[in-house]
């Protein structure tokens, strides 16, 4: 199916177009029948569904540690539950470090640059994110200008060894899109190159498995629930090591882009300066229940069923498709969804947020007529079956002609 930009009326139409958003004081007339919502309709690719068990348990227990120092035992405690579910969850072996600190997934690419890359990296740009990273090394001046290579929103390259690289920088679910990557080392790469993996959007929800990363970093707004600002990094020996030598050779390293100053205060239950107690809070009792439904493979299964419900509404949908062409390619976690050239894709997002069904924007970046859903563990299947009815609902009070119907399964 061949789609075009969406059509939008009224004022502001070309904010809309450039953005996919209707504005929120732009009213949509749609009329939804309450039995047909979704019991929580909060399906954002990040921040995402914070469940409510989360939200009751830190409202018990906040007093325990909410507005006492971070560096005593309260708090320490709760980073070490962290650290340790953590370490469970991804089965690390016992030589691989959880380190956290603040700044987000942002921080980190600025970490990645000062302490992690030696000279030359190779990256992966096929969206948002995997670009923004490419673009921090390319405007890091002690860098050598790094290997890029690059394939359309909507597909994903693949590394290729090549000589002099000794960071290769993967992006597990490219966010803005909806792709995802398979992870695992570069056949022929150099003997010392560290394979660096952005998790953020993947990690909770997505297999992955220890051999095949020296640093696989994440932050806590998707699968984890919690709120943004922290991140956190599994690092392999060699990438500790790396982090080290980078340090002791002279490299100017402000204090808190320092990682042998993050994997030191780590190792003690510690944060380099004060971190949001409460987001730790809500992701240490995420962890737990991501452990309590079988660990990565359960959860990874969870969002794998919401993403072939999803998947499998889109294809047979006669005025939507999946927008990532290769099913192999598509995110389990992530689904950007095309419309057909008669939808109009913000307006149909706008009315179905007025009826507390919320973030389903494309990324800004791209200004295609589409919707993201946020298929993260945390999201009932029951509530992606309910959005699909409501999103066939809202097309047929919005934007579909008289006399077309969905394609029938039968």
């Amino acid at each position: 199916m061949s789609h075009r930009e969406p059509s939008v009326s009224g004022p502001r139409r070309g904010e809309a177009l450039r953005s996919g958003v209707v504005p929120d004081d732009e009213a949509v007339d749609l009329s939804l029948p309450e039995g047909l919502l979704p019991a929580d309709g909060r399906f954002g690719c990040g921040p995402a569904k914070v469940r409510p068990e989360q939200l009751d348990a830190l409202a018990s227990r906040g007093a325990d540690f909410l507005g006492t120092s971070y560096r005593r035992g309260a708090v320490r405690a709760l980073l070490g539950r962290v650290r340790a579910g953590l370490r469970e969850l991804f089965e690390l072996p016992a030589d691989y470090q959880v380190v956290l600190g603040n700044g987000g997934g942002t921080a980190f690419w600025n970490i990645a640059t000062h302490g992690l890359i030696r000279n030359r990296a190779q990256h992966l740009s096929f969206g948002e994110f995997s670009g923004r990273f490419t673009a921090v090394d390319r405007n890091t001046p002690w860098l050598a200008e790094p290997s890029v290579i690059e394939s359309p929103p909507g597909t994903c390259p693949g590394p290729r060894a090549e000589p002099g690289v000794d960071a290769y920088a993967l992006t597990q679910n490219e966010t803005s899109t909806g792709v995802a990557m398979p992870i695992h080392r570069v056949p022929g790469a150099d003997v010392d190159a560290l394979v660096l993996v952005d998790g953020t959007s993947a990690a909770g929800g997505m297999l992955v498995r220890p051999e095949a990363f020296d640093v696989y970093y994440f932050a806590p707004q998707k699968c984890f629930g919690a709120d943004g600002g922290l991140w956190i990094a599994l690092m392999s020996p060699a990438a500790v090591a790396r982090a080290e030598e980078i340090a002791a050779g002279g490299r100017y390293i402000p204090e808190f882009f320092s990682l042998p100053a993050a994997i030191g205060h780590s190792a003690r239950d510690l944060t380099f300066n004060t971190p949001s107690v409460a987001s730790l809070f809500l992701l240490s009792e995420q962890i737990d229940w991501l452990l309590g439904l079988g660990g990565l493979s359960g959860a990874a299964a969870r969002a794998a069923k919401t993403a072939a419900l999803v998947y499998g509404w889109a294809e047979d949908s006669p005025y939507a498709a999946p927008f990532v062409a290769e099913p192999e390619q598509r995110s389990p976690v992530v689904a950007t969804i095309e419309f057909a050239e008669h939808i109009d894709a913000a307006h149909m997002v706008a009315g179905l947020r007025a009826h507390g069904i919320l973030d389903l924007e494309p990324h800004r970046s791209f200004g295609r007529n589409q919707i993201r859903i946020g298929m993260f563990p945390a999201i009932e299947i029951a509530d992606a079956e309910a959005l699909l009815s409501c999103i066939d609902h809202a097309v047929a009070q919005l934007g579909r002609p008289a006399g077309r119907g969905r394609r029938s399964n039968a």
